[in-house]
């Protein structure tokens, strides 16, 4: 947790995470930066959001996957399009963002990550993660990532304790990007899906959505 906000404080979840040395994981105001556009090489922004525009850039191009950030959104539907999209993009860079990098385009870079580079789920997550610490996917896109593993692979190497998704736990708001100023802001409470992933057979992790107000 410690670390976790620490993260926050030094404006991490609103930095560009660099995946592979031509991938690149943000929020939305990352491609408002041109000059950092110009700098990591930009030539692909894959825009996952339903209201942030994206800036026209000369030889930028620009993949929109409207979509929202709850469970119900049919994430998955543009899995195959944004990974052929990335890595078909040998012009440069590619930036995939989302509001603030924490669900979709996490999930969008791990599914583009298990179908080009050959890695299991369990795998894109960890090189995800490892590049941007808070990625947090929703119950939703978990499942859509284990459906498009299973369709790529024959079979999920991440196992679903399937008991645990109609069980909520109530949590208070610990910490938040917009409420990290304020004295006075109050917690809320939220029920929250919580998910036993086996990495392993000898490996246990859990994965809780926390969302923001």
């Amino acid at each position: 947790m410690k670390q976790l906000i620490l993260y926050f404080l030094s404006g991490g979840v609103m930095s560009v995470s660099q995946i592979t040395p031509t991938l690149f994981l943000s929020g939305a105001d990352a491609p408002l930066n041109a000059a950092l556009m110009s700098q990591k090489h930009i030539t692909l922004i894959v825009n996952a959001t339903l209201s942030h525009a994206s800036p026209a850039y000369p030889g930028v191009e620009c993949v929109r996957v409207p979509v929202s950030d709850l469970p119900s959104a049919r994430l998955g539907d543009h899995f195959d399009r944004v990974a052929e999209r990335i890595h078909g993009n040998r012009a440069g860079g590619t930036l995939v963002h989302c509001a603030v990098g924490m669900s979709r385009s996490p999930a969008l870079v791990m599914a583009y990550l298990m179908r080009y580079r050959g890695v299991t789920l369990g795998q894109a997550h960890r090189w995800v993660q490892d590049s941007r610490p808070f990625v947090r996917l929703n119950a939703g896109f978990w499942e859509q990532l284990l459906q498009y593993e299973r369709r790529l692979y024959g079979k999920n190497t991440v196992r679903v304790n399937h008991h645990m998704l109609a069980l909520y736990v109530t949590e208070e708001r610990s910490f938040c990007p917009n409420s990290l100023n304020s004295a006075t802001a109050k917690p809320r409470k939220q029920s929250l899906p919580r998910f036993i992933f086996a990495i392993s057979q000898s490996t246990t992790c859990t994965e809780e959505r926390k969302t923001c107000w």
